[in-house]
């Protein structure tokens, strides 16, 4: 079976379409846990190479902002959908212990 680049386009469309629709139908704490954590990840791996004073202010003020309060929530939201295998599936992907 040959496919078209059109037909590989439309397959990618609804494939990303169901992870967006999956990750919607996720309670809204959840949601919104997910997004913070997210964004404290990623300063979390981000280093200024060479090493930049003002850069590195910056991370370490994202990080207090975006990371503080995370392991707490992150065990309340677990205990809460403690049945809900959606949910507990996504919030699994995070490390427990980041503070």
């Amino acid at each position: 079976m040959r496919l078209t680049t059109k037909t590989v386009l439309v397959m990618l469309c609804f494939s990303l379409g169901s992870a967006i629709a999956a990750e919607a139908r996720l309670p809204s704490d959840v949601v919104r846990y997910v997004e913070q954590r997210e964004g404290c990840d990623h300063f979390r791996g981000e280093i200024p190479d060479p090493p930049d004073k003002q850069r590195m202010k910056e991370m370490e003020r994202e990080i207090r902002k975006l990371c503080t309060g995370t392991d707490k929530k992150l065990t309340q939201l677990k205990r809460k959908y403690a049945k809900n295998q959606a949910v507990m599936k996504r919030l699994n992907e995070f490390e427990e212990k980041i503070e």
